[in-house]
């Protein structure tokens, strides 16, 4: 098990945002926004593909492309959940603290445009986890990964760089072994249920709009909660709307 500690005081928070107020983009990051993202509609009818940079600027009107997205939320043998905290090399929300992985099917990769059984989205999720966290594909096997439901949310961030998505939830229960990207992420940590707010509270890294979004919509609770029996919590036919 993998326990480090996340920035816990206003002295490191506040020379976190300096340092990436002040940064040059990251080569490797700012690459990655040119990969294309599935561009949909309310009802997450794919209608093309644009950037993922293009997908997360946020316009002069707070408008923002509806694009298809997922998270992955990992919970251990121990029903422990895996938080990370985003790098501060990260675009977007950098430096946030957020569940194990968020992050989208590529229209570049065809077998990520197959929309039967989420099986794109599933494909994705596995290519990502091995990207972030360095989860062993044969650890995050696509039959691992529970489709549970979508959520359709919108975050305008920093007013520069958001979120418009339609996400769909993946829950992952199992041991894994995890070796982070650092540049993709700077911290991980597991936490007990019983632990959750008081961990949360006592952060001085800002949330995920989309995580914080969910934790407070207690559909996390609920997961929590049923992780033995998630076939009675799926709703694929359904988008939630927060």
């Amino acid at each position: 098990m993998i326990r480090t500690k996340f920035y816990n005081t206003t002295k490191q928070i506040i020379r976190c945002f300096s340092q990436t107020l002040s940064r040059t983009v990251d080569p490797i990051q700012d690459k990655s926004m040119n990969e294309s993202c599935i561009v949909v509609n309310e009802n997450d009818v794919a209608t093309g593909y644009a950037s993922k940079r293009k997908c997360h600027t946020v316009n002069e009107n707070g408008d923002i492309l509806l694009h298809r997205a997922f998270s992955v939320f990992i919970f251990n043998s121990k029903d422990e959940l895996l938080l990370q905290r985003r790098s501060l090399s990260k675009i977007t929300f950098p430096g946030f603290v957020s569940n194990a992985c968020c992050s989208h099917p590529l229209y570049d990769i065809d077998n990520e445009r197959e929309e039967n059984n989420a099986l794109g989205v599933r494909l994705a999720a596995q290519r990502r986890l091995n990207f972030e966290l360095g989860i062993p594909p044969e650890e995050a096997d696509i039959n691992s990964l529970h489709y549970l439901t979508r959520i359709h949310y919108k975050s305008t961030g920093d007013g520069i760089w958001g979120e418009h998505e339609i996400d769909y939830i993946l829950i992952l229960h199992k041991d894994v072994s995890v070796n982070p990207n650092s540049n993709e992420i700077s911290d991980i940590y597991y936490v007990p249920k019983n632990q959750l707010d008081t961990y949360l509270s006592g952060l001085s890294s800002p949330i995920t709009p989309w995580f914080n979004f969910i934790v407070k919509s207690k559909r996390l609770n609920q997961w929590w909660n049923n992780l033995h029996q998630l076939n009675n919590l799926t709703e694929h036919d359904k988008i939630l709307r927060i």
